[in-house]
C-alpha cells in the first residue's frame, strides 16, 4: 500500500524460498482517508502488507522514533503483519554499502556523497560514513525545505537528536512528496548535485530536484521504475545502484521485501531481528543490483 500516486501501481508474482508470492502495489494518490479504507479491507486477507508512501519509524542514534500521523493509519491493522520496511533500511542497506565497498563495485573512501535525507535511511548514511565517504546529509534542504547542507557527521547527529522528536508530529505531506507531487521535478540544489559523485537516498527525494545535467553521477537508492531508468540515463547518469531486487526491470521498495520476509517467516517485523534478515537476505542469494547505464540505450 502506498499513499503516492496509482500511477506507479503494478503487481508481480515471484518465487522466494521455494514458495509463490503475488506482490502488488496499490496507489491512494495522497488520500489518507483511501488509505486507512484500504488497510483495513486488506487485513486478514493478505499474509502482509507494505506500508510505502510514508513512513512509519525512523532510526538514528540507536533510538526509534515513531511518526504520529503514520501510527494513526497502522492501528487499523489488527490480524495481518504490516512493514514499514525500517527493519529492512537498518539491515539490508548497511550491508549493501559494505558489500560494494568489499566487492570494490563502488569504493566509496573519499568520494563525495550527497544523502538526500540520513534520518529516513539511517543504516545507509551510517555504512558510507563508516567507509570514509565524503559526506553532505540534505535533510534540512530536501525534506524541510531550508538551504542548509550539513558536512560533519556529530553535527548531523546533534541535529538528528533534537530535531526527530518534534519531525514525526509534523504532517508527513510536508516533508515528502505524495501523490501526483511525486511525478513532479522541480530543478533545486543544483551546487549540491554537481558537487557530489554519488547521490544516495529515497528516490522520491532525490527526483524531487535532480537537474537536467547528471552526468557520469553514481544514483544509490532502492526503487526505480522503467521509466526512471530511461529517465536516468537521458540525464546522463552513469551507474544506478538499487539495494532491493529488480523484476521485471523495476525494484519494489524496502517495506514490500521486508513484507515478503516477515510472511515466510511467519512473524511480525518487531520479532525479527537484523541477524535474521541477513541470513533470509543471504538464503535468497541477495546481492546490490549495479546498472551500468548507457545513453545508447536512450537511443541518444
Amino acid at each position: 500500500m502506498s499513499l503516492g500516486s496509482s500511477s506507479r501501481d503494478k503487481s508481480q508474482e515471484a518465487e522466494f524460498f521455494g514458495e509463490a508470492f503475488r506482490i502488488e502495489r496499490v496507489g491512494v494518490d495522497g488520500s489518507f482517508e483511501a488509505y486507512r479504507r484500504k488497510l483495513e479491507e486488506l487485513d486478514g486477507k493478505v499474509d502482509a502488507i507494505g506500508i510505502g508512501g510514508l513512513d512509519v519509524y525512523l532510526w538514528a542514534n540507536g533510538r526509534r522514533y515513531a511518526f504520529r500521523e503514520a501510527l494513526a493509519l497502522v492501528k487499523h491493522i489488527h490480524r495481518t503483519p504490516w512493514a514499514d520496511g525500517s527493519g529492512l533500511k537498518n539491515t539490508l542497506e548497511r550491508e549493501t554499502v559494505r558489500r560494494l565497498q568489499q566487492s570494490g563495485a563502488v569504493d566509496f573512501r573519499g568520494r563525495k556523497v550527497l544523502m538526500v535525507a540520513g534520518v529516513d535511511r539511517f543504516g545507509m548514511a551510517e555504512a558510507l560514513h563508516e567507509a570514509g565517504a565524503d559526506l553532505a546529509m540534505g535533510d534540512l534542504a530536501f525534506a524541510i525545505g531550508l538551504p542548509i547542507v550539513i558536512r560533519k557527521w556529530s553535527s548531523f547527529q546533534a541535529l538528528a537528536r533534537m530535531l526527530l522528536p518534534v519531525v514525526v508530529k509534523m504532517p508527513f505531506k510536508l516533508l515528502y512528496p505524495t501523490g501526483e507531487k511525486q511525478d513532479a521535478v522541480t530543478p533545486k540544489y543544483g551546487q549540491w548535485y554537481r558537487w557530489a559523485d554519488v547521490i544516495a537516498g529515497d528516490f522520491h527525494l532525490i527526483r524531487r530536484f535532480m537537474p537536467e545535467d547528471l552526468v557520469g553521477k553514481t544514483i544509490l537508492t532502492n526503487t526505480t521504475r522503467k521509466v526512471d531508468r530511461e529517465d536516468l540515463i537521458r540525464r546522463g547518469v552513469q551507474t544506478l545502484i538499487t539495494t532491493t531486487p529488480s523484476f521485471g526491470g523495476e525494484s519494489f521498495g524496502t517495506n514490500v521485501m521486508e513484507g515478503v520476509l516477515v510472511a515466510s517467516a511467519g512473524k511480525r517485523p518487531d520479532e525479527m531481528t537484523p541477524d535474521q534478515y541477513l541470513e533470509m537476505l543471504e538464503r535468497l542469494g541477495w546481492q546490490p543490483n549495479v546498472d551500468r547505464l548507457s545513453a545508447s540505450e536512450s537511443g541518444t
